[in-house]
């Protein structure tokens, strides 16, 4: 935003000061459990069942959300049991020309490859249906935008460069970069091209990466025409598209879909990023979305349709006692391609992932203490031998 023609972009503000603040220090542990999100999601491929378990088990998650420094109110987001990685894999298929004037890369951001899977899948489905080539960077890839939230500005340079140099065929070929989160997609429009100024391939990518919406309105064949979807949909619309990205061409998308959009204007839904999740934040994040739209969800007629594109929006709707789920965009037009969508509640048709069982959740936690007692037993024996020695 601009006050009195003079830039003031807060966002930044906090990244620069916490950078500087924090160098050559000890960080509030959240900066490392939520700065460093994206390694976490990857490493969690190893047991994603047992991850959940334990992050969900009584005593464990309490203890873990201390040692994080998440607030004790939230609840851990599930990670899916089969990433979006995993299933662009085992899908196959020929990896297309960069060259070509179909080809797009489908961005694989944190969110939609571990946490909702079906968000990308949908993408992929949705955007082969409009006559374009899909292409997934297979090589580990991140934006950066959770060490750049965190201030760890360090960190997030050198994740952007190898993710330039993973890029790089594209970005010489001019092939477009679709991204599907918003903070994520916002990332590459604003805040790389800062910490990267002088990278040519960081400016080609500010150019050449649209939104999905973007992509679907403005650049797709004149015949192509969404699915009908026909019915009435609650929007929340993330701050990044207000600030940085717009969300012109998602109305278009949702108007040629035949959607009767009610896009929430009151703002923020609280959550923002990491701030949310932060310990001490709760309150506040709850009372900033009962301003807008969590009663607005919770207003909404059983049929209709609740899409949020951001992941911070989705898990604040799914955690704010609404009762109800939200969409991704591109989630609702895959469902309008298969006719699936319920005359209620349709997000009962998405995939998400399910919390664990509760015997997995006793038994992490018995687990978790065995474990516990084990090292005391050994610790307590070496401290015996140690005395026998002397």
């Amino acid at each position: 935003m601009a006050v009195g023609g003079l830039p003031h972009d807060m966002a930044t503000y906090k990244a620069e000061f916490l950078a500087h603040h924090y160098e050559g220090r000890l960080r509030p542990a959240a900066h490392y459990a939520l700065g460093w999100l994206p390694l976490w999601a990857r490493l969690s491929r190893l047991a994603p069942a047992l991850v959940n378990a334990v992050l969900h088990a009584p005593g464990l998650s309490g203890a873990g959300k201390r040692l994080a420094g998440v607030d004790p109110a939230r609840d851990a987001p599930l990670f899916a049991g089969r990433s979006f990685p995993q299933w662009w894999r085992a899908r196959g298929g020929d990896r297309p020309d960069p060259a070509d004037p179909r080809t797009v890369v489908l961005w694989p951001d944190t969110f939609s490859s571990y946490f909702h899977p079906s968000i990308a899948a949908s993408a992929v489905r949705v955007l082969e249906d409009a006559g374009f080539r899909v292409a997934v960077p297979t090589e580990p890839v991140c934006c950066g935008l959770t060490w750049i939230s965190t201030g760890q500005l360090g960190v997030a340079k050198r994740v952007l460069r190898r993710t330039l140099g993973v890029l790089s065929p594209y970005l010489e070929a001019g092939t477009p970069i679709v991204g599907l989160e918003p903070s994520c997609t916002a990332v590459f429009r604003a805040d790389a091209p800062e910490l990267l100024a002088d990278d040519q391939d960081v400016r080609r990518l500010a150019g050449q990466v649209r939104t999905f919406a973007e992509q679907l309105v403005h650049h797709t064949p004149h015949d192509w025409r969404p699915p009908a979807l026909d019915r009435a949909a609650t929007v929340q619309t993330h701050c990044h598209q207000h600030a940085v990205l717009r969300d012109d061409a998602d109305r278009e998308l949702m108007r040629r879909a035949g959607l009767d959009a009610d896009v929430l204007d009151e703002g923020c839904c609280g959550l923002a990023g990491n701030f949310g999740f932060e310990r001490g934040h709760h309150e506040v994040a709850m009372a900033v979305g009962e301003q807008g739209v969590l009663p607005a969800v919770r207003a909404a007629d059983p049929g209709s349709l609740l899409l949020a594109d951001g992941f911070s929006c989705r898990t604040q709707i799914e955690q704010g006692g609404t009762g109800r789920r939200a969409l991704h965009l591109a989630e609702a037009l895959a469902l309008g391609l298969d006719g699936d969508l319920p005359g209620e509640r349709p997000e009962r048709r998405a995939h998400r992932p399910s919390p664990a069982s509760r015997t997995a959740r006793c038994a992490a936690t018995a687990g978790a203490a065995g474990l516990v007692a084990a090292a005391a037993a050994a610790a307590g024996r070496g401290a015996v031998r140690l005395r026998h020695r002397r």
